[in-house]
């Protein structure tokens, strides 16, 4: 087995402690040893790295990633990339999130139905560089839901695959557990941005959310949902949703029931995403003024109640924009 032993660093562990300098002994892929400066590690015949004081942390995880979602103005356009050219998108931009420190992804939905498993079979294989990454399926809504981009005389695709009624949900969910997904995304609320169903709708009934579900069960899969309003929440909650993504118009029925729960669900709010549409999107023609409109509807609040609450939560956002400015940081990395 192979041994790395890193020495003059600053590590920071990310219990909470304050950073100390020290020494970090990793075989193969896992870290086997942590010790400060003053202390004896036998490092063998591990190759040994100078940190030269830089600072060495764990890798990152990403809980809400779309390695496949592209730069791109409007959503509709991810729709305008053959699957080739889109895979190759989607390499890149799991190699941009290695860079950027992160060595694990969970995905929060793929643009097209197969691009997280390749992309998940090639890393693992060795053929990519890439952080390990679970795989989802695109997002599954409903006609006028977050993601229907269609209109009518004209055909689009998105992100998104419309499914109306009971049995079209647990037929593309089976599809996407024998393609070999670990989690099937639905989107029960809308969004901002969707005319026909903003943010506070609900737009997936029980019986579909329920289909779901009953499918990802019967084959030990996680679902996973963007679920904004507060009926949203307590649908998903009723079902077994396993990550709830988003949670932003909450009542104080959804927020007691997601305390009920806090030992088996998973929220993540996404802030990446609101901090970036404030301070980022301009140049792709979302203006201060639109994005402070969405700032309103994200209501923050409900991130420092659902901590004290003890809700397991994070609050990250894809592909190695978390990290702002690290580019301008030397830094020792491992996984």
């Amino acid at each position: 087995m192979s041994a790395t032993l890193f020495r003059n660093v600053s590590v920071l562990d990310c219990s909470g402690a304050q950073p100390f300098t020290g020494s970090v002994l990793v075989e193969g892929n896992r870290i086997a040893a942590v010790v400060p400066t003053d202390a004896t590690l036998a490092a063998g015949d591990a190759m040994v790295i100078d940190g030269r004081g830089a600072t060495l942390m764990p890798g990152l995880i990403e809980a809400h990633s779309h390695l496949s979602f592209t730069d791109v103005a409007q959503s509709v356009e991810l729709g305008f990339i053959p699957p080739e050219e889109h895979m190759l998108k989607t390499a890149v931009n799991a190699r941009r999130m290695l860079d950027a420190g992160f060595t694990s992804c969970f995905s929060a939905a793929a643009a097209k139905p197969r691009l997280d498993i390749a992309l998940r079979n090639a890393i693992e294989n060795g053929d990519f560089p890439g952080p390990r990454t679970t795989t989802a399926s695109p997002e599954m809504t409903v006609s006028a839901g977050l993601g229907d981009v269609r209109l009518y005389h004209m055909y689009r695709e998105n992100f998104a695959v419309v499914c109306n009624g009971v049995e079209e949900f647990r037929r593309f969910s089976r599809l996407m557990v024998r393609e070999g997904v670990n989690t099937l995304k639905i989107n029960v609320s809308g969004d901002a941005g969707t005319p026909a169903s903003p943010a506070d709708t609900t737009v997936m009934n029980d019986a579909e959310v329920a289909a779901v579900c009953d499918v990802a069960q019967a084959h030990g899969k996680r679902v996973a949902a963007h679920a904004r309003s507060a009926e949203s929440v307590k649908m998903c909650l009723r079902h077994g949703v396993d990550v709830i993504y988003h949670a932003t118009l909450l009542d104080d029925e959804a927020r007691d029931q997601l305390e009920a729960q806090r030992g088996r669900v998973f929220v993540a709010p996404v802030l990446g995403h609101l901090y970036t549409t404030l301070n980022e999107a301009a140049p792709w023609g979302i203006s201060r003024e639109m994005a402070e409109e969405r700032r309103k509807q994200q209501k923050g609040q409900n991130r420092v109640q659902l901590a004290k609450r003890g809700i397991q939560s994070s609050a990250l956002r894809q592909n190695g924009r978390n990290v702002h400015g690290a580019e301008h940081h030397q830094r020792v990395r491992c996984s």
